[in-house]
């Protein structure tokens, strides 16, 4: 039997590390079925959409899709591809795996985190209205109507929902991934010292959740404060539950914690579709040069695998890359002692390198 997957190359470096990582996949000896869909900055160029229905109605079609990277334009240009499949899917849940590999370049070695991000509310939910719009001027109308608070007119203004269903279901979620996964521990992070009525419904509907799992430690962290503890103690820590925006900077800090973003897979998930990707961006300055680091999407491969059912063929996969990284030889240019150590391996080297300790 071959699993049909939606494999979205991306734009940027995304088409050189999917190549890699689709060679790592089909090395397994799994059949795949690759359905290939464009999107991003060059599909946007041509067709005036960055995320055109066809790369929608396939992945509901096969309900499992890969990615690579893809460029979002910062400040200006069209919305992030990424957000609008996360929402159009109602992919609530983004898992991010941080895990310490013997050999990379780290100041930590017993790094094992899985950060559970909400998905779709929050600043990201993309409730934004540009300085001097109508819709700016509106809300600032309100605001001081309805608080006497004074809002400059020249803001621009985004807003933050954060509901009972959508924190309901995303604490859930990483319960029942700690309780699959024998996890022990669930930390729910919050701001609600500040903002109570977000943030703080955020902490109250985390408590509850947390009530229907006895077996299952749960404790709650200021964001700010967890930034810290996962820098002086990140051993303390398991399964991490956070709103969508600080969930996105965590994730950065947990991938520094373990190497860099070369090593931080990523997986977007919901009752219905699943969405594979790294946690990276698509480093346009290196489209072409055949030297952006594949592991990460190697990595989500193989959160890929595992989420279909192909447990032996994941942790082959997932040893094959800690060989090649505990050895040192065959690694990109982040992972090396300096960037321009002329022993750094290209992309597709680390794949050959890959497949070899699977095929050994």
């Amino acid at each position: 039997m071959a699993y049909n997957i939606t494999l979205i190359p991306g734009d940027g470096v995304g088409p050189e590390i999917a190549e890699a990582a689709v060679r790592v996949l089909e090395a397994t000896g799994i059949s795949f079925n690759w359905e290939i869909q464009n999107a991003g900055g060059e599909v946007y160029e041509k067709e005036g959409n960055p995320l055109p229905d066809r790369v929608l109605d396939s992945i509901k079609k096969n309900r499992i899709a890969i990615k690579g990277p893809v460029t979002t334009p910062v400040g200006t240009g069209f919305r992030s591809v990424n957000v609008t499949l996360r929402q159009a899917l109602d992919l609530y849940s983004c898992v991010r795996p941080c895990k310490s590999y013997k050999g990379a370049r780290t100041r930590y070695d017993n790094i094992d985190l899985v950060i559970i991000r909400e998905n779709t509310e929050d600043l990201y939910a993309g409730i934004e209205y540009e300085k001097g719009s109508e819709g700016a001027k509106s809300i600032i109308s309100l605001v001081e109507k309805l608080s006497n608070k004074k809002i400059r007119q020249d803001s621009g203004i985004s807003l933050k929902p954060i509901s009972v269903f959508g924190t309901e279901r995303i604490v859930r979620y990483a319960f029942e991934y700690a309780k699959k996964n024998r996890r022990k521990k669930v930390t729910a992070v919050h701001k609600a010292n500040i903002m109570k009525f977000s943030d703080g419904l955020f902490l109250e509907v985390s408590r509850e959740v947390a009530k229907d799992y006895p077996d299952i430690e749960f404790e709650d962290k200021i964001i700010d404060n967890m930034c810290m503890q996962l820098v002086q103690k990140p051993e303390l820590y398991d399964v991490l539950v956070l709103p969508n925006l600080y969930g996105d900077v965590v994730s950065d800090l947990g991938a520094g914690l373990i190497g860099g973003l070369g090593l931080a897979p990523g997986a977007n998930i919901g009752d219905g579709y699943a969405v594979f990707e790294a946690t990276h961006g698509s480093a346009p300055k290196y489209k072409g040069l055949n030297k952006a680091n594949p592991m990460a999407v190697m990595l989500s491969g193989v959160m890929m695998l595992r989420h279909l059912g192909e447990t032996d063929a994941a942790e082959r996969v997932d040893n094959a890359i800690a060989s090649v990284i505990r050895e040192g030889k065959h690694v990109t240019y982040d992972m090396k002692p300096s960037p321009d150590d002329p022993s750094a391996e290209t992309t597709s080297g680390v794949a050959d390198a890959v497949i070899s300790r699977l095929n050994s």
